[in-house]
């Protein structure tokens, strides 16, 4: 799966959204790891947050920064497994325009060759919410670094061909 280095890589501004009620940015281990990656590709990180396990405060937080013209992709980490408090897949539904499945099924497979049958508690999703995308990961840490180096690095890479998230990004909106 070749990176085209004729192409221009384009950076994509990300927001990063940690849910949790336990944890704050100074041990926000997950969303630094996505920061740390985000950043080494070259991409800007346009706003971070921890927001707790609150349905409607997710919602508010993911509706503020669909509507910011500076952010391109939003990801979040936590609150996506199957206890009460777990509710980031149900926020993300209120504000979907357009899901993702093969995100899911894709981050589940390769998350199986690490933790095999533990994989089904996971319920990490994307969708497109008018023009933005979203990317809902697992809390821990092991799971970030595995969506990132396994898919989003490259699909959010301008250069990587035949297909990638970014040269959809101007269509997204399209009627």
């Amino acid at each position: 799966m070749p990176i085209d280095e004729s192409r221009t890589f384009l950076p994509v501004r990300i927001a990063v959204l940690t849910v949790s009620d336990t944890r704050g940015l100074a041990d926000d281990r997950s969303g630094d790891a996505l920061v740390e990656r985000l950043e080494s590709a070259g991409h800007i990180l346009a706003g971070r947050y921890v927001e707790r396990d609150d349905m409607s405060a997710i919602v508010a937080r993911l509706h503020a920064w669909i509507e910011d013209p500076e952010i391109d992709v939003i990801l979040t980490t936590g609150g996506t497994g199957v206890t009460g408090r777990d509710v980031t897949p149900e926020a993300v539904a209120q504000v979907q325009d357009k899901e993702i499945p093969g995100f899911g099924e894709l981050f589940r497979w390769l998350s199986y060759q690490k933790i095999g049958t533990s994989t089904i508690q996971s319920r990490a999703t994307a969708c497109v919410a008018r023009g933005t995308y979203i990317f809902a990961l697992p809390g821990s840490t092991g799971a970030v670094k595995d969506a990132w180096d396994g898919i989003l690095v490259t699909q959010l890479d301008s250069r990587f061909r035949p297909c990638n998230f970014v040269e959809l990004m101007p269509r997204l909106n399209e009627r």
